[in-house]
């Protein structure tokens, strides 16, 4: 079994720079970092007295919404197509 090769990145995550090690391309790390960035930002926008752990943690929870939301629509369409194949 081979084992893929690992890549680090140095990202700019709202003024922080981070090193990310991952198995995909660098830009596919940046894109991913450039949207957890402009989410920070989005929310800080909004909420500007909050501190930057509150942001993280709040940027982390409106991902995960997303994310859930968007899954479930898979989840949904998937089942939409079985039956209709069925």
């Amino acid at each position: 079994m081979s084992e893929q090769k690992k890549t680090r990145t140095t990202v700019d995550i709202y003024g922080q720079q981070y090193s990310i090690v991952g198995s995909d391309s660098t830009s596919y790390i940046r894109l991913v970092a450039s949207i957890v960035d402009d989410k920070m930002r989005e929310i800080s926008d909004k909420n500007p007295n909050l501190d930057s752990s509150k942001l993280a943690v709040l940027t982390a929870v409106n991902v995960v919404y997303d994310y859930l939301k968007l899954k479930d629509e898979l989840e949904a369409l998937q089942q939409k197509i079985k039956n209709e194949e069925g």
